[in-house]
């Protein structure tokens, strides 16, 4: 397996270089933000370790640069600060597991066999069809670059429809992941709100993404058109 470390601190680098070859992995090492970048987008890797705090490029633009360009190695990032709020954030850039310094060398080496097992699965931190794009993170709608205002529901609606694009979801699945299993309203409700994204999102913009397939639910397309 190989492993890309970006940490500007050498004698953690080289440390940590030793002992995940020690365990068998082959392991690159960047220095900075900007040659951790450029070795993420043009070198196989089956995991990365990223610090966030680095010169050139910081560990946040990294991984918020990888996911748009859906790069899905899988990223434990690497932080002295200790705040709930570097948490939120690395894990909002498309961070799958985040590790705060000093820590437990045997620590690291689980995390990263954990990251390994899921693999390089498709995780964006922003999700999109087409032009239709949805930050879960800041609650953000754009179509074709215009935002669109959202109510609460609406957002989670959309969201789950973003995340199954493509695929047919009927009412119950909708109605289970948006609202809950004990939900004993009329599950019409469902069509309700489909109605107000389509008012929204479509046809101000001459789109019909969002698919009615009888019988069964709705399908976002893929594509947006």
């Amino acid at each position: 397996m190989r492993v890309l470390v970006v940490e500007d601190e050498k004698r953690l680098a080289a440390g940590l270089r030793n002992g995940l070859e020690a365990e068998g992995f082959a392991v690159d090492v960047a220095l900075d933000g900007t040659d951790g970048l450029w070795m993420a987008r043009e070198r196989p890797h089956d995991v990365i370790v990223l610090d966030i705090m680095l010169p050139g490029v910081n560990g946040y633009t990294i991984c918020r640069t990888l996911r748009h360009e859906k790069v899905w190695t899988p990223i434990l990032m690497l932080t002295a600060k200790d705040g709930e709020w570097d948490e939120v954030e690395a894990l909002d850039a498309g961070a799958d597991d985040y590790l705060t310094k000093p820590f437990s060398y045997a620590v690291l080496l689980a995390r990263l066999r954990a990251l390994l097992r899921r693999g390089a699965r498709r995780r964006p931190a922003v999700l999109t069809a087409g032009d239709l794009r949805l930050d879960p993170a800041t609650k953000q709608v754009t179509r074709g670059g215009v935002e669109v205002a959202l109510t609460a529901r609406e957002l989670s609606v959309l969201e789950y429809l973003l995340r199954r694009s493509g695929q047919v979801v009927s009412k119950r699945e909708i109605l289970d992941h948006v609202w809950d299993y004990d939900f004993e309203g009329d599950p019409n409700i469902v069509e309700v709100y489909v109605g107000h994204l389509r008012n929204k999102l479509d046809r101000p913009f001459g789109r019909q993404s969002i698919a009615t397939v009888r019988g069964s639910g709705y399908r976002l397309a893929s594509d947006g058109p």
